[in-house]
């Protein structure tokens, strides 16, 4: 992008804008805005993003997040940006019920008329968009999904070398020949954790020689896990709770199979991580990972919040080794055929050319 437009990156500060400032070279304002519904503090981050965009005067603004989506789109609008572009990475009121979902369908609502264009994540996203009529504007799905793609000579076996493999091994705990599960992602409620936990309980009472592997901070103020959870993941031996981890393909290269019991999801870039490194996935039935892994190809598929459900697909893919074969065999070659960087870097230029051309 730096090479066709100057690129000014805004959110919160942090170390992490500090980061991406140094790794991606390029200029980045400070915008703090809240998660949650804040009515007070998201006037004050709207009058912010107005008075920025005023002096900045871009051409192209492109928000991400639900918040920061409705917040850029509404000052875009106000500071007359003449294209205000929002993609949509997962919808949270499709979980939701009652006044809040209405609340949630309102502002996203607000969010789709204060933008010139939308581009949902994935496929499921898109249907959820029509389905609960949030928008009438056109609606398109760049590449094959994602906002990213995946480096896929990153996330590669190949880059963890046999020693670093067996020193974490060590390290962990974790037995030669162990079936080692592993989850990676904010350990909250919504990422089906609870759920997880309770099933492989059951399931390592039953097993000897199995591992669940949780990589991720704890949401302790959002969206906690229950007390029984966490009593489990301190009590049980064969449960490895490791924290947040900024390199993670170590993690992936000792383990055998991801499982990802996501309640909600927009195209989960760790499903994409996970089979670049040759990992075959249990997902829920959700958008993005029903469009990431195709049942008995390269994963398995069960619903969401099932936890009976989870144990059965998980004591299968360890135990059906013809089955875990075949599905490790396709994991790597079903996301670097549809998801590699560089195919979705080049439609999203292509697509910031055409839009701007067309102002």
């Amino acid at each position: 992008m730096n090479q066709a437009f100057e690129v000014v990156a805004v959110s919160g500060t942090d170390a992490h804008l500090a980061n991406v400032a140094q790794r991606e070279q390029v200029r980045v304002a400070e915008v703090t805005m809240e998660r949650p519904i804040s009515p007070i503090k998201d006037i004050i981050s709207l009058w912010q993003l107005y008075r920025l965009f005023k002096k900045e005067k871009p051409r192209i603004v492109h928000s991400i997040t639900p918040k920061a989506g409705l917040l850029t789109m509404m000052a875009g609008k106000m500071a007359g940006v003449p294209v205000r572009i929002h993609t949509f990475t997962g919808l949270i009121f499709p979980s939701k019920r009652g006044f809040l979902q209405k609340i949630l369908i309102t502002m996203d609502r607000l969010l789709c008329f204060c933008a010139s264009n939308i581009y949902p994540e994935g496929q499921g996203v898109k249907n959820d968009l029509i389905h609960y009529k949030i928008t009438s504007k056109p609606l398109k799905v760049l590449a094959n999904g994602n906002v990213n793609g995946i480096d896929t000579q990153y996330f590669s076996r190949k880059q963890i070398s046999t020693t670093d493999q067996e020193r974490l091994k060590t390290e962990l705990g974790i037995d030669e020949g162990a079936f080692v599960f592993i989850f990676v992602g904010r350990l909250a409620g919504d990422k089906g954790i609870n759920e997880l936990v309770t099933a492989f309980e059951r399931l390592s009472a039953e097993s000897e020689n199995v591992k669940l592997l949780l990589v991720g901070p704890l949401e302790s103020e959002l969206d906690p896990l229950k007390p029984t959870t966490l009593d489990a993941i301190k009590q049980n031996p064969k449960i490895k709770s490791v924290g947040f981890q900024k390199e993670v393909r170590s993690y992936f290269a000792i383990s055998d199979a991801l499982v990802f019991p996501s309640y909600r999801e927009g195209f989960p870039n760790v499903v994409m991580q996970s089979g670049a490194m040759e990992l075959p996935s249990i997902v829920t039935d959700i958008n993005g990972c029903n469009e990431i892994i195709a049942e008995g190809q390269n994963g398995m598929i069960i619903p969401a919040k099932d936890d009976k459900a989870l144990e059965v697909a998980m004591i299968k893919m360890m135990k059906d080794t013809a089955l875990y074969q075949q599905l490790k065999l396709n994991a790597r070659a079903m996301i670097t055929s549809r998801y590699k960087q560089k195919v979705v870097w080049e439609a999203l230029l292509e697509e910031y050319r055409r839009l701007e051309q067309n102002v």
